[in-house]
């Protein structure tokens, strides 16, 4: 299955270990963005993944050129043009102190782009899926209209879209992302979202609430003819140990089993999880199975320094069925 993911590439800068960058003399540098993230790892997971967006001229520009190509992500649509690349710093939480993220993303390449730059023919020549988030509509105008195109190709040619809302209060109001998400849902095959991240549709959290949960899906299900709603619930107990489950409704609502994870890096769990998602359904797995697979390969990004989750799917599986993190031998 060809997986279309579409969205900014960012450069991450990142004290070691879980310095405070105001404690830190160097950083250090990797790539990350929700896209991206799950264009990796469905890469890992043996799916054609192809990567959308624009990246600059520069030696940044093929940094990240080379990060994608090194797990196999086909970077064949990337548009190259002059400007600058996104930049955040993400500092890593411990115990009670949460992670921290600032974000040096404005006036990007990817975030001035146009729909016209993209090939969007070539883009969807063999494709079954598109990924979206709700970050690429907050960088701007350009961005924006790049995002609610890239819908609508995808619909004219009978792709599956999926789209996590993902809302980012650094980048714009609510007000502001409101009518745009009303607007992405409306061309949604499969929402994935966290299941406190539904307010802009008006939901309330619904936490780690069984019945919650599944109240939220069958509304969003009603309300933008959506077929199938995943949501992830997290248990916080501190920014080192969260507990993990998730819930997939298509009409019945599906559970996953929780793990209680000890982070190391928790930046892309989400993208984790909508990249197992994409791949267990693309597969025709059962819902039951499907859910299971998407919360381990989440759980599983926990455990891995960077955004994204570099795991095949024997490992995913065995954590499936056995996630006590005993060593392989």
């Amino acid at each position: 299955m060809k997986a279309v993911a579409l969205g900014e590439l960012l450069m991450r800068l990142s004290p070691e270990g879980h310095k405070r960058i105001l404690q830190a003399d160097r950083l250090e540098m990797t790539f990350g963005g929700g896209e991206a993230n799950v264009a990796v790892a469905l890469a890992c997971l043996g799916e054609e993944a192809a990567y959308v967006g624009k990246l600059p001229l520069n030696m940044a520009g093929e940094a990240a050129f080379s990060f994608l190509r090194r797990y196999g992500v086909d970077t064949r649509h990337v548009v190259r043009g002059e400007g600058r690349m996104g930049i955040y710093f993400a500092e890593h939480g411990a115990s009670q102190r949460a992670d921290r993220i600032l974000y040096d993303r404005a006036g990007s390449c990817f975030a001035l782009s146009r729909p016209e730059e993209y090939d969007w023919e070539g883009i969807f020549a063999g494709a079954a899926w598109l990924h979206v988030t709700g970050i690429t509509p907050a960088l701007g105008e350009g961005a924006r209209q790049v995002a609610l195109r890239a819908i609508a190709e995808a619909r004219a040619r009978g792709v599956t879209v999926s789209f996590d809302p993902n809302f980012r209060a650094n980048l714009w109001t609510e007000d502001e992302a409101r009518p745009v998400f009303a607007e992405m849902a409306k061309g949604t095959d499969v929402l994935i979202a966290s299941s406190d991240g539904l307010s802009l549709f008006g939901i309330p959290p619904a936490g780690t609430d069984e019945a919650a949960c599944r109240l939220a899906a069958e509304e969003m299900q009603k309300k933008y003819g959506i077929r199938t709603v995943a949501l992830t619930m997290r248990r916080c107990v501190s920014a080192s140990r969260n507990g993990w489950r998730a819930m997939l409704f298509d009409g019945a609502a599906h559970y996953s089993k929780e793990y209680d994870l000890c982070i190391v890096d928790r930046i892309g769990g989400g993208d984790a999880f909508a990249a197992g998602l994409i791949y267990a359904l693309g597969k025709g797995m059962p819902a039951q199975d499907a859910v299971e697979f998407a919360a381990a390969a989440g759980a599983l990004k926990h455990s891995e320094e960077g955004d994204q989750l570099l795991a095949s799917r024997e490992e995913i599986l065995s954590v499936v069925r056995d996630g006590s993190g005993r060593i392989a031998r």
